[in-house]
């Protein structure tokens, strides 16, 4: 099967994500479609949009001290923070200092801060930001590492999530399964195009994907 582009707009804000069907591996699982978030990670006009449209979860409920990075989300971190801080009555952290941090990953992928970085997490109320949350379990490690390090995890962002909750934490997101009815994310052993001897078109991870 060819791979399939499709271009989808978000009900929650004025963002098009570019979307291909096929058959995908990642680092955890098999899915079905790579969503493709270059332009709202890495262009500015673009990733303002989605930090207005996420900051908006947490303006006047939520204390954050730290924006956790993954997925190469800076950008966006840094329009949420500037967005989340500036006055305005509805902002509870208005005129507020913001951290916005990427952690260290070990060659085990292990989420990791050096003695500079981790009195960013001690003591903080941290949001994690991905661009897509599917098993969770990246997520699941970003908490138990911010925890580690003395921090509390407060929220999930993400532009994609098939997945409401992680750790019991609620996962704030602008596209979910509902925009794309079909969506399938399984184990790899539990993989139904596998299964019906469909082979895989590409290697996909938070940088993009490989086509085999």
């Amino acid at each position: 099967m060819s791979m399939e582009q499709i271009k989808h707009p978000s009900s929650k804000a004025d963002i098009v994500l570019n979307i291909t069907r096929g058959h995908f591996a990642t680092g955890h699982s098999h899915i079905n479609y790579y969503i493709d978030v270059t332009a709202q990670k890495f262009c500015l006009s673009e990733a303002r949009k989605v930090a207005q449209a996420l900051a908006r979860e947490y303006k006047a409920v939520t204390l954050i001290d730290t924006i956790l990075c993954l997925d190469g989300t800076e950008v966006i971190a840094a329009c949420m923070a500037s967005e989340m801080t500036k006055a305005g009555y509805m902002n509870i952290n208005q005129d507020q200092d913001m951290n916005v941090l990427t952690p260290e990953r070990t060659v085990g992928s292990q989420l990791i801060f050096r003695e500079n970085t981790a009195p960013l997490i001690n003591g903080k109320n941290v949001l994690i930001l991905m661009a897509s949350v599917s098993t969770g379990y990246t997520a699941k490690s970003a908490i138990e590492t911010i925890a580690y390090y003395g921090g509390h995890a407060v929220g999930i962002a993400s532009i994609f999530a098939s997945v409401k909750e992680v750790g019991g934490l609620p996962v704030n997101c602008l596209f979910d399964p509902k925009d794309l009815p079909d969506y399938m994310t399984s184990d790899a052993p539990d993989c139904p195009l596998c299964r019906a001897g469909q082979r895989l078109d590409a290697i996909v991870n938070s940088f993009g994907y490989s086509k085999l």
